[in-house]
């Protein structure tokens, strides 16, 4: 097998393993129980944050007993559990919080969310009975009773986990990572299951498939056909530049894909943003369609204008390889995969890195023996002489 197809092997692996995300929760709700004994007929693992909910729904007086169980951010942060009767947002959102106060007692507090700045103590629009919160091997649960309007068969839950309290009666401000921006669904009270919304579904969906293509883009198969292109021209001339081209011109159609892909990601995330990471990847479409565009302006290696092409080309393409990369390593970071695929990709790089430094030095020296002397080794860079030019393309 050789290098390009071993490459595209491990591309391929890199789509499945990230086509399959395993997102693992440190236990699940069946396994927790109470020291004071309470039961509830349902319990739900959350999707997010690793948090869940244990409830029981009594529909002939429309009450809803809970417990909400989380880890705070930090062992002095808080935990938050609400109802939003308007919206699927946070925004809205009727809330119970519950975190250490200036005694280093667990307490538990009502709060309305009226906006994203704005946190207000007070009553709720749902009254609440017998709340009490407890804190139990670093993790932390909300006990409650919440009167539900009259045949209500579902609800617009949203969850949250904070690492500050201000001045022991305040939570500050949360993260605004994926996951928390992400924690809320419908507990449907009557199939008693949380329902995660369709666009929520959709995002998640679209995030991977972004992250898959770009990954394999820019990140795998453009790497390989730098690889190609510098060093197997001294060993199979001309067949390197036909593979090279498909390789490149590959990872291109691959890489536009994934843009376009998370250009509706963006649309459908209204509030969610990335800077550096679009930034990076702005730059990186515009310098990749240049480099598409070097191929219709390749001058014969006699032309004149073949050196000026050669620093065009080897510019910008190093310049992709390099932005490529970070970007990489950037959208890894959001999209959370688990830290393995990162040094999956760290190994990778390293191995081609490898492959790259032994190729240089078998190349160089097949060269050197071919053309002993310095007026020849100065041809190296002046675009003649075919295939002993491993600094051209």
């Amino acid at each position: 097998m050789g290098l390009y197809e071993s490459c595209c092997v491990i591309a391929l692996c890199f789509m499945f393993l990230l086509l399959n995300p395993q997102f693992s929760y440190s236990m699940s709700c069946t396994s927790q129980k109470f020291t004071n004994n309470k039961l509830y007929e349902h319990c739900n693992d959350l999707p997010h944050l690793n948090c869940y909910i244990h409830w029981t729904y009594n529909p002939k007086v429309s009450s809803l007993n809970l417990a909400f169980v989380a880890t705070p951010t930090k062992p002095d942060g808080w935990i938050s559990w609400g109802i939003n009767p308007i919206g699927t947002g946070m925004v809205g959102t009727q809330s119970l919080i519950a975190f250490k106060n200036l005694n280093d007692t667990i307490v538990v507090k009502t709060f309305k969310l009226n906006s994203y700045k704005s946190i207000v103590p007070g009553e709720l629009e749902y009254r609440v009975l017998n709340m009490e919160a407890m804190y139990s091997n670093e993790m932390m649960v909300i006990f409650a009773s919440v009167e539900l309007p009259k045949g209500m068969r579902e609800l617009n839950q949203v969850w949250q986990v904070g690492s500050l309290v201000l001045n022991g009666t305040f939570p500050g401000i949360h993260d605004f990572q994926l996951e928390n921006l992400n924690s809320k669904g419908k507990l449907d009270l009557m199939k008693g299951k949380n329902v995660n919304n369709g666009l929520e579904d959709s995002m998640v969906k679209n995030r991977n498939i972004h992250g898959i293509l770009n990954i394999v883009s820019w990140g795998i198969l453009f790497p390989i056909g730098i690889v190609i292109a510098r060093y197997l021209r001294t060993f199979v001339d001309p067949i390197w530049f036909y593979v090279h081209v498909t390789c490149q011109i590959s990872s291109y159609i691959i890489g536009v894909s994934g843009w376009a892909t998370g250009l509706i990601l963006g649309s459908q995330s209204k509030g969610i943003m990335y800077n550096s990471h679009r930034d990076f990847g702005i730059a990186l479409f515009c310098l990749a369609t240049l480099q598409v565009f070097a191929l219709f302006l390749r001058p014969k290696k006699e032309h004149k204008y073949r050196f000026y092409w050669n620093m065009y080309h080897h510019g910008i393409g190093y310049g992709v390889l390099v932005l490529g990369i970070i970007n990489v390593f950037k959208g890894l970071e959001i999209l959370q995969p688990g830290n393995k695929w990162k040094l999956a990709y760290i190994i990778f790089l390293s191995i081609i890195g490898g492959v790259a430094l032994i190729l240089e030095a078998i190349t160089w020296t097949i060269v050197l023996k071919k053309k002993p002397g310095k007026s020849n080794i100065n041809k190296l860079y002046d675009g003649q002489n075919g295939r002993q030019q491993p600094l051209t393309s």
